[in-house]
């Protein structure tokens, strides 16, 4: 099983996140601010990031940008309530693995994670 951050900036959608997966055996790290998740990411072993598109003083593209700068091999979903082509190629582009769309469906969630790191 893998080791999850979980960034959103409202702490219940991250927490939703957190409860949907670690029901399947992940440790999930819940945050709300993206200079914490990016420090969490620098200090510990991260499999996969789930990152919202829409946070408080960053993009989610900014954070995945940031992420992969200090963990190249990190696995990254990107969740949006607004989904654009523009803004999923772009998180393809720059490293993402795959896009959800808001709101999150349990099902979906689960497959997903499974998914990416399976081919990790």
């Amino acid at each position: 099983m893998g080791n999850i951050l979980a960034l959103d900036d409202v702490l219940d959608a991250a927490n939703l996140v957190k409860r949907i997966l670690e029901r399947k055996g992940h440790r999930v790290f819940p945050f709300t601010e993206e200079e914490d998740a990016i420090s969490f990411v620098e200090s510990n072993e991260v499999d996969l990031a789930i990152l919202d598109i829409k946070l408080k003083k960053m993009s989610g593209v900014e954070v995945l940008e940031e992420l992969k700068k200090r963990s190249p091999s990190i696995r990254v979903i990107m969740l949006t309530g607004y989904p654009t082509i523009e803004t999923a190629r772009e998180c393809l582009k720059l490293g993402a693995n795959e896009y959800c769309v808001k709101p999150i469906d349990k099902d979906e969630l689960e497959d997903k994670v499974a998914q990416v790191l399976k081919n990790a």
